[in-house]
């Protein structure tokens, strides 16, 4: 049985959502991030930059959330095109949301909401190439069904888990203003997998208020002496 360690945050929910659909067993091991239980040695000895998601798959232990689905789709044989243009294109866009969208919606989530000071140039900044990445996807699913063409496969995974914040950026209008991703987001949000990962990251109890605790467990370079 696959171990995952988890918190509900987008990174390990997109591999929640890939182990849902493969219909692979597993079970949770919470990792509360708000408290700093990454900081943990034993944590650590198997992900060595103190974040979730880790697996630990029959002796074999996967870190980095991209990683990892690529992992689980290579063992299944599922979600990925098996070779040529089809795999290459899954990797392009796999790749595009590792190195782009995910660290710049997790900036842009910083200073929107957790920096301590209010910096105008850093939420611009940040709030702008969110902004970028989704037209991106968008002007992109206008001309394929997915992101890596006809077949549904991990990189509309990958990019699910952050797109979830899109409120937390856009409120109430969320990804209406990019239509043709807002499909996407919402076909993959409908699928009785994500409807299950939902569920479970809805039954699990962690803690939800961003203080002083949670800062220094989370940024705690800023706090060295």
């Amino acid at each position: 049985m696959i171990r995952l360690h988890f918190h509900p945050s987008p990174n390990p929910m997109k591999v929640l959502l890939m182990l849902e659909e493969t219909g692979l067993d597993y079970e949770i091991a919470p990792v509360d991030t708000f408290k700093g239980e990454q900081h943990d040695p034993a944590f650590t000895a198997i992900s060595p930059n103190a974040k979730v998601p880790v697996i630990e798959d029959d002796g074999a232990i996967v870190f980095d959330s991209n990683a990892i689905l690529l992992h689980l789709a290579d063992r299944t044989g599922q979600f990925t095109p098996p070779s040529g243009t089809g795999r290459a294109e899954m990797l392009s866009w796999l790749f595009f949301v590792a190195t782009g969208l995910s660290p710049f919606s997790g900036q842009a989530v910083h200073f929107l909401h957790m920096c301590p000071e209010d910096i105008p140039y850093a939420k611009n900044r940040y709030l702008k190439e969110v902004e970028r990445h989704y037209a991106v996807m968008d002007k992109r699913l206008a001309e394929t069904e997915w992101l890596a063409g006809a077949e549904y496969s991990i990189a509309d995974m990958a990019a699910w888990g952050w797109l979830n914040l899109s409120s937390y950026f856009f409120g109430d209008a969320g990804l209406s203003a990019w239509p043709k991703l807002d499909r996407m987001h919402a076909r993959i949000s409908e699928r009785p997998a994500a409807i299950r990962a939902l569920k479970v990251k809805d039954e699990l109890a962690f803690k939800q208020e961003f203080d002083e605790k949670a800062a220094r467990a989370l940024f705690p370079q800023n706090y060295a002496a």
